[in-house]
């Protein structure tokens, strides 16, 4: 049961050329999961998750979540009738209730309160002891983590979150990111999530929007979008992959544990996290390099035998994208062009990509 969505609006704001913004999009989301719309700031993002939850009219919309008409060419749900949870960048909660206080006016305005639900979302987000506190009592961070509860406990068919961690530090960021992973095994909710922060996006997406200028550049799973290298452009120094794996082993004589993917094992710093969980690790384009043997002479620990499957050029004229295969895994490189002349690089040859322990993140 997937949500369709597609929105074509003209609206009144300038842009620097001068013309009106026109934003038109046309979506098949997936009905579970976490869907990240990534993209530069003005181009759209906001707009369009205001669009679906019916904040912003578009002239021409169609918008259908979990069989139900939110909007078409002959109906306009207004906001309060769309069955959503929206979390700002501000948490916005009501200043004279306590978190608490918060929690049950949704839970309340949900129709049907349920006590395993609220107890489920307060254990998740580990908000028990912060539940008698007013929300100038509490940091960034938990004043999110309230806004997320609340908008769980509203019991929405969909949850959408607009940049929630924008204003937060980097520590308070870092504290709230663990709690939305969670997300999608703890609930069955689809979430629209909008950033501009890749991190975020190689943290959190099932399912990856690209937009630009007020329109969609790619959609697909996070994997299949990463792995193109005909969006190195689109992404920049920033060009990555996202590798899913389980943690194997761990050297606490070293601070590092290796995780396994179905392409091979990769070295890691040591997040103490317990032996068989799930872990994804982002690997940027620049910190993969090529060689024909396996160099074991190199302060390099990771060496992967792949193969070459594409080369495509980068708007830099020096530099090309190369898409490596790592058993199931797809990895990108960029590499000079004068490596790949020199190395005398060719479609379908074995070789080995290496990767430094140090540069992978998750």
């Amino acid at each position: 049961m997937n949500n369709q969505i597609r929105v074509s609006c003209q609206l009144d704001r300038r842009t620097m050329a001068g013309s009106g913004f026109s934003l038109s999009a046309d979506l098949t989301l997936p009905a579970e999961g976490i869907t990240v719309i990534f993209g530069p700031s003005g181009c759209g993002k906001t707009t369009l998750l205001r669009c679906i939850a019916g904040l912003d009219l578009a002239e021409d919309a169609e918008i259908v979540v979990q069989d139900t008409i939110w909007q078409d060419h002959k109906r306009f749900l207004p906001v309060h009738q769309r069955k959503l949870g929206y979390v700002f960048q501000e948490a916005s909660l009501l200043p004279h209730l306590t978190a608490g206080g918060n929690l049950r006016y949704a839970a309340k305005r949900s129709g049907k309160p349920q006590p395993e639900l609220w107890d489920q979302v307060v254990n998740l987000l580990s908000l028990g002891t912060l539940l008698e506190r007013k929300p100038d009592q509490l940091s960034g961070g938990e004043r999110q983590r309230v806004a997320l509860a609340r908008a769980l406990l509203s019991q929405p068919s969909l949850l959408l979150m607009d940049e929630p961690l924008a204003s937060l530090d980097l520590p308070r960021k870092q504290e709230i990111l663990p709690y939305l992973e969670q997300l999608r095994s703890a609930f069955k909710i689809p979430v629209i999530y909008v950033t501009h922060a890749m991190d975020e996006v190689t943290r959190l997406a099932d399912y990856l929007v690209l937009m630009d200028q007020g329109e969609i550049q790619a959609a697909g799973p996070v994997e299949e979008v990463l792995s193109q290298p005909s969006l190195a452009a689109f992404f920049g120094d920033e060009t990555s992959v996202v590798i899913s794996g389980c943690i194997a082993q761990r050297d606490p004589q070293w601070g590092l544990m290796k995780v396994t993917f179905a392409g091979g094992d990769i070295w890691i710093k040591d997040t103490h996290q317990a032996l068989g969980d799930s872990v994804r690790l982002r690997v940027l384009a620049r910190d993969v390099s090529l060689s024909r043997s396996e160099d074991v002479d190199s302060t390099i620990q990771n060496r992967l035998r792949v193969s070459l499957v594409e080369i495509s050029d980068t708007p830099d004229a020096s530099t090309a994208m190369l898409r490596l295969k790592c058993g199931d895994v797809q990895i990108l490189a960029r590499v000079t062009q004068r490596a790949i002349s020199s190395l005398d690089l060719k479609l379908g040859e074995q070789l080995w990509a290496q990767i430094k322990t140090a540069a992978v993140t998750y």
